[in-house]
C-alpha cells in the first residue's frame, strides 16, 4: 500500500476525493497547518546531519541575523 499527497484548491479536493473513494481509496482530510507541519518534518528529515551542536552556538548564529 502507498499514499499520495495532492494540495490543491477547495473544488479540486473534493472531486479528487469522490474519484479516490469510488476507487476504492481511503481518504484523509489534512488541514493547512497540518499540512505544513508534515512539510517542515519532511525538510527537517532531509536536513538532518547526524552532529550535535551546543546551545551557545545555536544563540551565537541566532543573535548573528
Amino acid at each position: 500500500m502507498s499514499t499520495i499527497l495532492i494540495h490543491a484548491d477547495k473544488h479540486s479536493n473534493k472531486l479528487l476525493s469522490e474519484l479516490a473513494k469510488k476507487l476504492g481509496g481511503n481518504v484523509v482530510d489534512m488541514k493547512d497547518d497540518q499540512y505544513e507541519d508534515l512539510m517542515l518534518g519532511t525538510l527537517m528529515d532531509k536536513a538532518k546531519t547526524g552532529k550535535t551542536v551546543s546551545k551557545s552556538t545555536i544563540l551565537k548564529k541566532l543573535k548573528s541575523k
